[in-house]
């Protein structure tokens, strides 16, 4: 049955119409792991050499040991944002003489191939064995590397769980990456060692082997919750069918943007109404807590701005990639009656523009509280801001233009995580490299500060020029409204 599944799936990717887009991505995305499988391996095979010359005079095993848990956690917050759920159109075999749990094996089964399943293996497992079992035995460096896999596949699982269960509330979102934070704030502000504590583990493990089951009993734990849990959720209808009825307001505050205002009032009731849309946007209050990782004393310190810029960025735009992503996709099930309305085009654009501009000034306010670390960072996060409203939000409404898939915002099934994962890294590539590519010259040059200006300033002409901006999407919208509105249908 497995392998009916996997055929139907190939045949479905080289029938859709979308299938060029795909290759080309696929093949774009496969370079772009292959150099950093790349990377895994050397750093795997010369582990012992990197961390000797990192941290000369301490014991390369120590540093090892404090590092398999730190990694863990990053490798947790990272596949909270980029991990995909494993989907399958279910609705065709539901009603089929096929068990739910061959299904749920397959899902399963398919979550494994993941590069992010891949990446520890190539950098932990060379090390466990040849340093680990050099200096243990065989049996240790067995136990290193059952703990290792373990940990990788409990990653996965509880990734999988959490998102299918952020789907009906976000709280189990920000429960997974609050709780990556705190462990983080801790371990910044030296409460908490991440690193002691992990060290610690692994000396117990070294000195009993068999310790390391636990993880492997973890490991299977979260794999039965997150089986059991979507056995019992295999339906076309929604998992909760509790949902809270909304009186349709006003937005005063808008009304003064006219035609554009009332566009964007009713986009943001759309946000608000729909636990999709509605979780795009409050994830930027997640994100926040980004600048605990990112964010050391002897980076501010030394003004490394460029080593903390992309934290910046992201954070201060993380409602416009978050939600524009999808842009234009979120109307796709009334977009028809939006393109034979008497709608003007123009308007229609400005008002997304007005969304990510409110949007983006709220979360830089928010994030303002870093300004407590250090002044600079109030600096950094100008900067940011000022190129995140006046050209990423061109980048983005721009990328929307190519998007021709149907996203159904009503539905918040299981398998409803549409389009999220790492392909979202192509539009995030121009999104993120730009500033950092208009600093890197002056953080050559250890002028750091003129690369904070010279990002400010690239952002604020771009912001002056909206116009012709909007003047140019219009035009490519309108190149494009019938292709989009056709791939709408499907």
């Amino acid at each position: 049955m497995l392998s009916i599944f996997l055929n139907h799936q190939w045949k479905d990717f080289w029938r859709s119409r979308n299938k060029a887009g795909s290759i080309a991505a696929q093949i774009l995305l496969g370079f772009f792991m292959l150099y950093f499988l790349a990377i895994a391996i050397v750093a795997g095979f010369g582990m012992a050499f990197f961390i000797g010359k990192a941290f000369p005079g301490q014991n390369v095993i120590t540093v090892f040991n404090g590092f398999i848990l730190y990694y863990s956690l990053f490798d947790l917050a990272v596949r909270t944002q980029m991990q995909e759920l494993p989907t399958l159109s279910i609705v065709p075999y539901l009603h089929l003489n096929i068990p739910k749990k061959t299904i749920v094996n397959f899902l399963n089964i398919k979550s494994l191939f993941s590069f992010f399943n891949l990446l520890p293996l190539f950098i932990f497992i060379p090390f466990s064995v040849i340093k680990i079992g050099g200096t243990f035995g065989a049996l240790t460096s067995l136990m290193y590397v059952l703990s290792i896999i373990s940990l990788v596949i409990f990653n996965n699982y509880l990734v999988l769980y959490f998102k299918r269960k952020s789907i009906n509330s976000f709280a189990y979102f920000i429960a997974i990456i609050g709780l990556v934070a705190a462990l983080a704030a801790l371990d910044y502000y030296q409460i908490i060692s991440v690193r002691n504590a992990s060290n610690f583990i692994f000396v117990t493990i070294a000195k009993y082997p068999f310790l390391a089951l636990i993880f492997t009993l973890a490991a299977v734990l979260i794999f039965v919750i997150n089986s059991k849990y979507l056995r019992e959720n295999l339906y076309t209808e929604e998992l909760s069918t509790k949902d809270e009825k909304k009186v349709s307001t006003d937005y005063a505050f808008l009304n003064r943007f006219g035609r554009v205002g009332e566009l964007a009032a009713l986009e943001l009731k759309l946000i608000l109404r729909h636990k999709r849309s509605r979780g795009s946007i409050f994830m930027g209050l997640a994100f926040l807590a980004y600048g605990f990782i990112f964010y050391k004393a002897p980076m501010i310190a030394k003004d490394e701005f460029g080593k903390m810029l992309f934290a910046a960025v992201f954070m201060t735009g993380i409602s416009i990639i978050s939600y524009g992503q999808f842009m234009f996709a979120w109307q796709s099930t009334h977009f028809d009656g939006l393109l034979v309305n008497k709608i003007d085009f123009k308007n229609f654009i400005k008002a997304k523009f007005l969304l990510f501009t409110i949007s983006c000034t709220i979360i830089t306010i928010l994030a303002s509280f870093y300004g407590f670390m250090s002044y600079k960072l109030l600096l950094l996060h100008l900067a940011a801001y000022l190129y995140n409203i006046g050209f990423a939000t061109v980048i983005v409404l721009y990328f929307a233009t190519l998007n021709y898939k149907r996203l159904d915002i009503t539905k918040s099934a299981s398998f409803n995580w549409q389009g999220v994962g790492a392909t979202q890294w192509i539009l995030g590539l121009p999104f993120i490299l730009i500033p950092i590519l208009i600093y890197v010259p002056f953080g050559i040059m250890n002028k750091p500060y003129y690369g904070l200006a010279a990002i400010a300033l690239f952002g604020l002409i771009t912001l002056l020029m909206r116009n012709f901006w909007i003047n140019l999407l219009v035009k490519r919208f309108e190149k494009q409204r019938y292709k989009i509105a056709e791939g709408f249908r499907e």
